[in-house]
């Protein structure tokens, strides 16, 4: 399941293992991926969810445009997890609808 290329993000190199942190367990991805991608390869699907009806977001364009994939990532909300790259430590955070204010891309 895991996903080996990106259609914006050219041929990124598959780094080292590393862990990091979804909704406080501790995981493995590999650094440099997408977030969303290492989150894939663990079969999470859901990412988000919605303001009105709490209804379940995840990867949908995976190219950084829509707001489905936003989750918490190291205490900041509204991160595009498509766009932005794994790192070791990292703390990923199902969001729960999305914050008010700005809409981050990467850190």
């Amino acid at each position: 399941m895991r996903i080996e290329r990106h259609p914006i993000i050219e041929d990124y190199a598959k780094g080292r293992k590393v862990s990091f942190f979804y909704n406080g367990k501790e995981v493995c991805g590999y650094e440099g991926e997408p977030v969303a991608a290492a989150l894939k390869a663990m079969g999470v699907n859901v990412h988000r969810y919605t303001v009105k009806r709490h209804e379940p977001r995840g990867i949908f364009c995976a190219i950084g445009r829509c707001t489905d994939c936003v989750m918490v990532v190291d205490g900041v909300a509204n991160v595009r997890t498509c766009m932005t790259p794994l790192v070791e430590g990292m703390s990923v955070e199902t969001q729960d609808a999305l914050k008010a204010g700005e809409i981050h891309e990467t850190l």
